[in-house]
């Protein structure tokens, strides 16, 4: 498992520990039921504190990511959006970066395709 964490960044490392856990889950390079090394073991092998990997932890959880065992530690699970959570934050911040990006000036064509190499990058 790799995870790029980079300490200069202004990003929180709990939250650049959370995103870079749900891009490999998309990715496939984490499996459905696979086990996440404990919270002690990441923040070592990373030389952050244990905090920060159990918020990053917390945050996956939360969101449907991680199921969390005292005696099995994190899982990796199905995430689903039964009440269309998910969908709802999609769509504001995806209305936010289109915002951006033609305030930017980023040509529709460009934005949708860089959309779908961004999706198809999720495909492994």
């Amino acid at each position: 498992m790799i995870l790029k964490i980079n300490m200069q960044s202004e990003v929180p490392i709990y939250l650049q520990l959370r995103n870079e856990i749900v891009r490999g889950i998309a990715r496939g390079e984490f499996a459905v039921g696979e086990s996440l090394p404990t919270v002690r073991q990441l923040a070592a092998d990373l030389g952050v504190n244990t905090m920060t990997v159990s918020k990053a932890y917390q945050a996956l959880k939360a969101e449907g990511f991680l199921e969390t065992d005292r005696r099995h530690g994190a899982t990796v699970c199905r995430a689903g959006d039964p009440n269309g959570v998910f969908r709802e934050k999609l769509a504001e911040e995806l209305e936010l970066l289109i915002a951006e990006a033609k305030l930017k000036g980023v040509p529709r064509e460009e934005f949708f395709s860089l959309c779908t190499a961004a999706f198809a990058g999720m495909e492994g």
